[in-house]
């Protein structure tokens, strides 16, 4: 009795998690990542709210492709491939870690992040994350609650299209 009373005041509550399993609904925030011109949008209250530039995969086949959703989110991430300690300069990840479920990973292998290479963004240098300049990723990492969605495209279609076809812009 008393555990149901606790999960349904949970559900009512205004910080539930979004429902996972659903495409975003209108004014939910949004993140577009053209592979084509290498860049992510961020839409937010039915606006896209800002277009910044964005390193991806060094092949084309290395960032994947699709809707995915945001699992895992870290300030100053831990560098496993390389036993680097979150914030230290060395660290390629830079100073934010937005992690989201593609291939069936848990969050932890594909990310948004910045890096200590700004030189690279904007270009096809990673192994398959999206990286950001470190002003970029730290403007959207407070933005993006866990459950947001992200959709991952090589297209010629503009971040408004491809936010009304996704049903984030009305």
């Amino acid at each position: 009795m008393i555990l149901h009373l606790l999960l349904s005041l949970a559900m009512l509550s205004p910080i539930w998690p979004f429902d996972l399993d659903r495409n975003p609904a209108p004014g939910d925030p949004f993140i577009i990542v053209n592979k084509a011109s290498n860049q992510l949008a961020y839409i937010d209250d039915n606006k896209l709210q800002f277009v910044v530039p964005a390193g991806t995969g060094i092949s084309d086949d290395l960032t994947p492709e699709g809707l995915f959703t945001v699992k895992v989110k870290a300030v100053n991430p831990y560098y496993r491939k390389k036993d680097i300690t979150g914030g230290e300069l060395r660290n390629p990840l830079g100073t934010r870690w937005i992690g989201f479920d593609a291939k069936g990973t848990d969050g932890r292998i594909y990310g948004i992040h910045g890096t200590n290479q700004p030189w690279t963004v904007g270009k096809y240098v990673s192994q398959g994350c999206i990286r950001l300049k470190k002003e970029d990723v730290e403007r959207l990492y407070p933005l993006v609650p866990i459950g947001t969605k992200i959709l991952i495209a090589s297209t010629s279609k503009s971040f408004l299209q491809l936010g009304k076809e996704n049903g984030t812009i009305r």
